[in-house]
């Protein structure tokens, strides 16, 4: 999961991006600064996934080959049946759906896997998410299926052999379902790590989301605040870098319940890794001062 540094040091970069895009709306700013930030973790649970995704596929072949000698006498039986006909409708449309699954798949086999994290993840997310969109259309054609077989008690022994064969390939669909939305399955230890990846990333962004909003909505005062102890403050005049950091340390040490020395000490991190040669010494100093004010 997400840790407090981690969660420091994005809303760190937000508030810094924030200030380079001044005048930008700032919620069409999040989605592609999220993509930036989260790029090196989504390619990871973009290709578990799909591993995961093409582990389970390994059996689908003989039940596709099956279902496609028992479609043709299916189909032919019910050409005599047109009050059947949506079934029938259903059928064709479940072979149409296979051959599209087949060839998502495949597309995503021939994906390369050493490109640079950002092309990675958009080509991989693109990828998967067709791949379930696909999936998704299937089984509920399958469903469909199954479902208006029960309105016709005189045709379920001449088609229970399809039927048969497409329950088996449903049972992958439910269990492709736990790849795409582990976190919708806790129980399922054959996705933890996936469904770890996937709540750690949507937290992390949850949690530094609900900072940086604390942050901003108060600026001014954090401004005001820092304005007392630095001569002749002005935002604009200091490292676009080291005023993200201040604001946040400063943020901690007014309104948040972060411990005095673990605000000061974390921004002092963040200084030196974000910062200039300099900045770990600046801010130590500001929010000394601030801290023993407050």
């Amino acid at each position: 999961m997400a840790s407090r540094r981690q969660i420091r040091e994005t809303v760190v970069q937000f508030l810094y991006c924030a200030e380079l895009a001044d005048g930008t709306d700032l919620a069409a700013l999040r989605e592609p600064f999220w993509e930036l930030v989260t790029e090196a973790e989504r390619s990871s649970l973009y290709l578990a996934t799909f591993r995961t995704a093409f582990h389970l596929a390994q059996g689908r072949d003989a039940r596709l080959l099956e279902f496609h000698k028992r479609l043709q006498p299916a189909v032919a039986y019910l050409s005599a049946w047109p009050q059947a006909e949506g079934l029938q409708l259903d059928l064709a449309r479940m072979a149409e759906l296979e051959a599209a699954w087949t060839s998502a798949l495949a597309f995503l086999e021939q994906l390369p896997r050493d490109d640079d994290n950002d092309a990675m993840a958009e080509s991989f997310g693109a990828a998967l998410d067709a791949f379930f969109r696909v999936d998704r259309d299937l089984a509920a054609t399958r469903l469909r299926f199954l479902e208006g077989l029960e309105d016709f008690p005189a045709l379920r022994g001449h088609l229970e052999a399809v039927a048969a064969s497409v329950r088996r390939l449903q049972r992958l669909s439910n269990q492709l379902r736990m790849v795409e939305e582990p976190e919708k399955f806790p129980e399922q230890a054959d996705v933890t790590k996936l469904r770890v990846a996937k709540t750690s990333i949507r937290l992390l962004r949850q949690k530094a989301d609900q900072w940086v909003d604390a942050v901003l909505s108060r600026k001014e005062a954090i401004d005001h605040t820092l304005a007392a102890v630095v001569s002749n403050y002005v935002p604009e005049r200091i490292d676009p870098v080291d005023r993200a950091v201040l604001r946040l340390g400063t943020y901690e040490i007014l309104f948040a319940s972060t411990p005095l020395r673990v605000a000061i000490n974390e921004a002092i991190e963040l200084a030196k890794r974000f910062g200039t040669t300099d900045s770990h010494r600046f801010v130590n100093g500001v929010l000394d001062r601030i801290a023993q004010q407050a």
